[in-house]
């Protein structure tokens, strides 16, 4: 068998040597049109920032290793520039000669990967401006800055690439204002939850700017200017593309596959394309949701190396199903960490789903062992069946880990109140006995059993200013003087019993404390005498910084722009 790969990286590189792995005898040969072929694209930004040190770090195949140890001929600077299924031949150039011939093959898997998305702005052929996708890429940056030293930089987009290449610019001391045409930056992530995200950004020196939209370039004598709609110009001495990718499907669609959102490779879940012994993998290929099962885009390593090796097996005569990815996903934003799963409420709300959801604000370890950082958790369920949909988190320490477990979770069909379940492991400086996993399971399973009702943050601005209803924040005295939300009047939970007769049983009550634990306990008072009581999700904590972040945008938001 005669197995042909268009492209290396997470997908090509995986699938080739599982393939060896399976058959011995199978001939395989891999084109690779930059002049890397197994590499980790995620690592780039940090070699720009110098926290990974040595260029070679960032390669983790070379043609040499791989052919040593798998027998995979690995061809970097060839480029596929045509697929002949009738024949079953692919037309190749050499990028280093010009040299062009024609390859024949009994399977052939695609994994093209994604391009940097770069609009035809004005000037965006300045030698100032760069994508970062690739090792070419990274090292055509660092060489920039090596050889002019810019004080400045601009980074368009705030997904994961701008924002970890916002953070390593900052690392070299320069300047950094983040551009992103949204209201928010990372999209995975709610605009609550992005809140926190904003305020670490803003913390660390960098110039936000949301609701902006760029358009166009112009170089001068000494670096580039950025033109932005509705807005003054910002001149930089350079400028970081990083506004998404698209699936790289150009000779896919010229040989008449099936593509779907995007452009992207239509698959079944063995990974098989429109066209018989022909496969994809990896960032170019259309995939199932897997909590919505609808068809959807996903561009990250895990599943794409998933996917290779999914491939590899069937195309060695196996059974393998790729049953859809979850866009699980973890990010470094300075010292903080935001980690997502499954879908968020907006797609939750695009979508019809009825969903509910928990946020709270557990420490990271046992509150009594020194070190412990706070997180933010939001976990969505869908509420009559309580399936989980997805799960938000942004903090410090253990936020991988606790994402991971919500992650398999949804994976595993949990529902949501299960989450108490979880068998979780527990010493002081890890966790605390009720992790924060089961702490959301808790909650959930308070509010399945009605023992809890809840309000949110989207509530307050349509919460009755008659009177009608008793706003209580149950924080201590100095607590509530040094900041509250407004209409709320103060008695401290351990007081409540005391104080219970000033407060109107006719009047539906309104909780909040600062992480959303004190309000409980007030509610369950109050519940316990006869009162109609609903309680924050989120706290205080939460609430300021979402109404302090909306308050910034609000504030930015260039004129003549919906607010």
């Amino acid at each position: 068998m005669k197995v042909v790969i268009i492209g290396g990286v997470a997908g090509g590189a995986t699938a080739a040597a599982r393939i060896r792995r399976l058959d011995e005898q199978a001939e395989i040969i891999v084109f690779e049109r930059s002049g890397f072929i197994s590499y980790a694209n995620c690592g780039l930004p940090y070699y720009i920032g110098g926290t990974i040190e040595d260029e070679g770090d960032l390669t983790l195949q070379t043609p040499e290793s791989f052919w040593s140890r798998f027998k995979v001929k690995m061809n970097v600077h060839h480029e596929v520039t045509a697929i002949h299924p009738e024949n079953k031949t692919v037309t190749v150039k050499n990028l280093e000669n010009g040299m062009v011939f024609t390859e024949n093959y009994d399977k052939l898997l695609l994994s093209p990967g994604a391009k940097p998305i770069k609009p035809n702005f004005d000037g965006a052929d300045s030698d100032k401006i760069f994508t970062l996708r690739t090792v070419e890429d990274t090292l055509k940056i660092k060489k920039y800055i090596d050889e002019n030293h810019p004080k400045s930089a601009v980074v368009v987009g705030g997904g994961f690439i701008g924002i970890e290449a916002t953070e390593n610019l900052r690392d070299l001391g320069m300047d950094v204002t983040l551009v992103e045409a949204a209201e928010q930056l990372m999209a995975p992530f709610d605009s609550d939850m992005a809140s926190f995200i904003h305020a670490q950004v803003r913390k660390n020196g960098v110039t936000l700017m949301l609701s902006h939209f760029v358009e166009g370039f112009k170089d001068t004598d000494c670096g580039i200017d950025v033109k932005l709609k509705n807005a003054p110009i910002v001149h930089t001495d350079m400028v970081i593309m990083a506004i998404g990718v698209s699936p790289e499907t150009t000779i896919a669609k010229a040989a008449g596959l099936e593509t779907g959102i995007k452009d992207s490779i239509v698959v079944n879940d063995k990974m098989e394309t429109s066209v018989s012994d022909i496969y994809a993998a990896g960032d170019a290929v259309q995939i199932k949701n897997f909590v919505t099962d609808m068809d959807s885009l996903l561009s990250l390593a895990g599943p794409a190396n998933k996917q290779g090796r999914i491939a590899a097996d069937n195309i060695c005569g196996g059974n393998s199903h790729y049953t859809g990815g979850q866009g699980s996903s973890v990010i470094k934003i300075f010292d903080m960490t935001g980690a997502a799963t499954g879908i968020n409420e907006r797609t939750a709300k695009s979508l019809g789903i009825d969903a509910d959801k928990v946020i709270l604000s557990p420490m990271s370890h046992a509150g009594y062992y020194p070190g412990g950082e706070l997180m933010t958790m939001k976990v969505l369920f869908e509420k009559e069946s309580y399936r989980i949909l997805g799960a938000q988190i942004v903090g410090f320490e253990g936020v991988d880990k606790r994402i991971d477990v919500l992650a398999t979770a949804i994976r595993a069909g949990m529902k949501a109140y299960e989450l108490t379940e979880l068998d979780l492991a527990y010493a002081p400086p890890y966790s605390s006995a009720k992790d924060p996993v089961n702490m959301a399971g808790y909650i959930i399973e308070n509010i399945k059993d009605g023992i809890v009702k809840q309000w949110y943050y989207e509530d307050y601005e349509t919460l009755p200013c008659d009177g009608s209803v008793t706003r209580l924040d149950t924080r201590t005295a100095m607590e509530y003087n040094m900041g509250h939300a407004d209409g709320f009047i103060n008695i401290p939970v351990d007081d409540l019993r005391n104080c219970i007769d000033e407060l109107d049983k006719s009047k539906p009550v309104y909780v909040m404390c600062q992480s959303g634990l004190r309000s409980y306990i007030a509610s369950r008072i109050l519940m316990g005498n006869g009162f109609d009581v609903y309680n924050f999700a989120g706290g205080f904590r939460y609430y300021d910084a979402v109404h302090n972040d909306k308050a910034l945008n609000k504030k930015s938001t260039p004129c003549g722009m919906d607010e």
